[in-house]
């Protein structure tokens, strides 16, 4: 899915704006396709099994990468689950960082989403594919909130091999 197009006959928007000089110029220089949050959907396979297998791992990596995308944490939960492997939860303030592993597999399924535009969410994706020892990653990352200043909210998708 791509982008929305703007309506047609509405007011020419520039992405970059500089210093306008009136305020019904900074009104029309907003950017059109603001967005509210970005979303990173990763498949993560070629990965430790020693890592992804250890609840305590898991929970230290979960919130180092809430550390370096500058989220603020409120809440952990991080278990085990048949045969070996471990599901998590961090709920940050901008909203979440999760994670599903098979070690047996040497798969990971991680979530995370943040709102905003003070975190850095591709930081903490980096760190995790890292901290994981991951061969192979796919990541797909969702533009959430966009909307074109009428309150009716949609989503862009971009996917790519690391």
């Amino acid at each position: 899915m791509g982008k929305k197009k703007p309506k047609p006959g509405g007011k020419e928007q520039r992405l970059h704006p500089g210093k306008p000089e009136a305020p019904e110029a900074e009104a029309r220089e907003r950017p059109v396709h603001g967005t509210l949050g970005v979303q990173y959907v990763v498949e993560c396979s070629g990965c430790s099994p020693e890592v992804i297998g250890s609840v305590e791992q898991v929970q230290a990596i979960l919130l180092e990468a809430a550390d370096r995308a500058g989220a603020q944490v409120w809440g952990v939960s991080v278990h085990r689950f048949p045969p070996s492997g471990v599901s998590g939860v961090v709920v940050i303030s901008e909203s979440h960082l999760s994670v599903h592993t098979w070690p047996e597999m040497g798969y990971a399924a991680l979530d995370i989403y943040t709102c905003g535009n003070h975190t850095s969410p591709m930081d903490a994706v980096m760190y995790v594919l890292s901290a994981f020892g991951a061969g192979t990653a796919h990541v797909t990352e969702i533009e959430r909130g966009l909307d074109d200043n009428d309150r009716i909210y949609y989503h862009s998708i971009t996917t790519w091999e690391e």
